[in-house]
């Protein structure tokens, strides 16, 4: 039996009647693909194995190869099933059945046949089995193993590579908990990147590794806004189409990935007058707030919601109707930032429903009261005055005061703007005609994006107008603050101008004051007076800087020439101390060669001296007398006997310093070279005898 893994799976599957290939998969890969040890996981653990009349085969002889295995050693490319041997799988069966009485083996024989036919059964079971373990081991490649890294623990995950996406997600909820939606996954090959967000996308398609790092991201987590900010701004840059079921009807809205579920909510109450107070959502995932964005909250690009009204309110809309009224909703002082938006939502509410023209709302204020600092409410600025007055609006700056001033003022004199500070108030009669009319004025908002750096803030709360005073003053001045607390509720909203400029020494300074009660054309000229009057101020400042950076472009280029004449200087000094360095060494060089060579000629010269036999007397018989003619005229004389040999006296030569290798010797007549004679011939044998004269002469 040598069937594949995916015929086990199959005959898994029709067995059990399990249908999720993903969770069959992992009862079998459990138990190494034992298939008997599978199917005891998914069935009742008080049911016995076969047993009573199923007829049980003889279990298959071993071979002489696997009977010497006694130590756990298999042959080569055979690995080890965990569980009864392949051999002796039947055996194990019979042997457990042995345990049990006939009464439990009837009992159990009763359950089985009223699961599955025993002979069909024991058929899937003898057919599925894997014994063959090189069949196993080969198709270990249509398994897709996962390293998953969350929350710095890894989790190992196996599938086959028939699984989609969505059932690998499935199983990393297993392990982590982790919501599909909420998952993202990184590590994908980068030319697959695309085809790994379709949920029915197989993993065998994907040119994965047998064994792949995968990273996985809870779009919910604190520390994912901080280090994978790059998903989530590519997800803020897409088109979320949001389906929205109410009781009656439904709706259907394309929004940007970086629209806030207070957004959301504003937008069903333009569209369907329902206020966000009275909205029962159903359909975001856990741990989101108004603050989150469909980006941020980890929903598909396509996602449906479920909306139901609170219960009273459509009933108190329809009697607000009829009776052609509304209710103003005064926010005290002490108002929360939750009663600040329902109560503004309330409002909005009855604008809609009312027939008649609508009054000025007692309280519009654009930051809650008690804020936390100053860019938490220059945010909730910017986004309420945005959400009451639309667009277009000027561009205002999102950040404290001191980071508005710094971007404005404590620039050069050719990058400088003023900073325009916009004071809102709620409770003014001036605020709405100011806003609607003055403030979304095309040359209104080219000046201030042109000119100025517009901040914006609200005096409304006590608490949040003592917060920007101190600011003023730390960032601007004690005037400035003073002004702006001296003016009136009835002039507000007004516009602070601050500059800065040498003429007005080292600190900024209020310009000009513009207050609410003011035409479009009068503002607008205002502005532009304001804007000359600065800009004359910055000439001379402007000139300063140009004259001072000539100075520092002439100097700059001096320094530049002279660090090049530097540089070539050191150049040159360092080749000549490299040249002088390379000739000493090359005469180090030489100097060793020489006293090596000396002492080389030194000891030849040596050794020849001391192989010299004892010189003759003149009075001895068979005596030679040989003299040397050196290359310089002088001559050498030696006695020898006639029967000393052609080396001894080349030896003679060797010891006064003139080596054989250098050196030739030659007889005068007939004239021949001797050290090219064989030098054990005898002097006699060579008639150098009784005297003979020789020349040496260079080679």
């Amino acid at each position: 039996m040598s069937e594949n893994k995916e015929e086990t799976l199959a005959s898994f599957q029709n067995i059990t009647g399990i249908d999720d290939v993903g969770e069959a998969f992992s009862h079998l890969e459990a138990v190494n693909w034992n298939l008997m040890d599978a199917l005891s996981r998914v069935m009742p653990h008080d049911d016995a194995p076969l047993a009573g009349s199923i007829q049980q085969p003889e279990p298959p002889a071993r071979s002489s190869l696997a009977m010497e295995s006694t130590n756990g050693f298999l042959p080569p490319g055979y690995e080890e099933l965990p569980g009864p041997s392949n051999a002796g799988f039947f055996a194990a069966l019979e042997n457990r059945n042995q345990n049990l009485t006939m009464q439990q083996a009837h009992h159990h024989q009763q359950q089985q046949q009223q699961r599955f036919p025993t002979s069909q059964l024991l058929a899937q079971l003898t057919s599925s089995i894997n014994l063959d373990p090189v069949s196993s081991h080969n198709n270990n490649q249509n398994v897709i193993a996962f390293n998953i890294h969350f929350n710095q623990q890894l989790y190992r995950i196996r599938l086959p590579s028939e699984a989609t996406v969505e059932q690998l997600k499935r199983k990393i909820f297993d392990v982590t908990s982790v919501p599909v939606c909420r998952q993202a996954i990184r590590g994908w090959p980068p030319s697959k990147a695309s085809e790994a967000q379709q949920p029915e996308a197989r993993i065998g398609n994907l040119d994965l590794a047998p064994e792949n790092e995968l990273i996985l991201v809870d779009l919910t987590d604190d520390g994912f806004m901080d280090t994978e900010q790059d998903e989530v701004t590519q997800r803020s840059d897409k088109i979320f189409t949001i389906h929205i079921q109410f009781e009656s009807e439904s709706l259907t809205l394309s929004l940007p990935g970086r629209t806030t579920m207070q957004a959301l909510k504003m937008n069903v109450f333009d569209i369907k007058s329902i206020p966000v107070r009275h909205q029962e959502w159903t359909g975001w995932p856990s741990d989101c707030d108004n603050e989150t964005t469909l980006a941020q909250s980890g929903i598909e690009l396509s996602h449906r919601f479920t909306v139901r009204t609170a219960a009273g309110a459509a009933q108190n809309s329809t009697s607000n109707q009829h009776n052609n009224t509304f209710e103003l909703v005064n926010v005290d002082s002490e108002s929360s930032a939750d009663e600040f938006e329902d109560a503004t939502d309330f409002n909005n509410a009855e604008y809609t429903f009312t027939d008649s023209p609508p009054t000025q709302p007692l309280n519009r204020h654009l930051i809650p009261n008690n804020t936390d600092d100053e860019t938490s409410g220059s945010t909730q600025f910017v986004e309420n005055y945005k959400s009451l007055y639309g667009e277009p609006c000027p561009e205002f700056f999102v950040g404290s005061l001191e980071s508005a001033k710094q971007l404005a003022c404590l620039k050069s004199a050719k990058e400088r703007k003023l900073l325009a500070i916009y004071l809102h108030h709620g409770k003014s009669i001036l605020t709405n005609v100011f806003c609607d009319q003055l403030m979304k004025h095309e040359s209104i908002i080219q000046t201030f994006k042109e000119k100025f750096v517009l901040f914006g803030w609200d005096l409304t709360y006590e608490s949040n107008k003592d917060m920007f005073l101190s600011s003023l003053t730390a960032c601007i001045s004690s005037n400035a603050s003073l002004t702006a607390r001296n003016i009136k509720l009835d002039k507000l909203p007004a516009i602070m101008l601050v500059g800065k400029s040498r003429q007005l020494g080292s600190n900024c300074e209020v310009l000009s004051v513009i207050q609410g009660n003011i035409g479009l054309d009068d503002l607008l000229t205002r502005l532009i007076e304001t804007c000359e009057m600065f800009e004359e101020q910055l000439q001379v400042e402007i000139r300063q800087e140009d004259e001072r950076a000539a100075r520092d472009q002439v100097k700059a280029e001096q320094d530049m020439a002279y660090e090049a004449t530097l540089q070539a200087d050191m150049a040159k000094d360092a080749a000549k101390r490299q040249k002088e360095a390379a000739q000493l060494a090359e005469r180090k060089r030489l100097e060793s060669e020489r006293a090596e060579e000396d002492a080389r000629r030194e000891s030849i010269r040596l050794v020849a001296q001391q192989s010299l036999p004892q010189e003759p007397s003149e009075l001895e018989a068979g005596i030679s007398k040989i003299r040397v003619r050196k290359p310089t005229g002088d001559f050498l004389e030696r006695r020898f006997y006639t029967s000393n040999n052609l080396q001894d006296l080349l030896n003679f030569v060797t010891a006064h310093g003139f080596l054989i290798e250098e050196y030739k010797l030659i007889s005068s007549w007939p004239r021949r070279d001797l050290t090219a004679i064989e030098s054990s011939q005898t002097l006699e044998t060579l008639k150098l005898y009784p005297q003979e004269t020789v020349i040496l002469e260079e080679r």
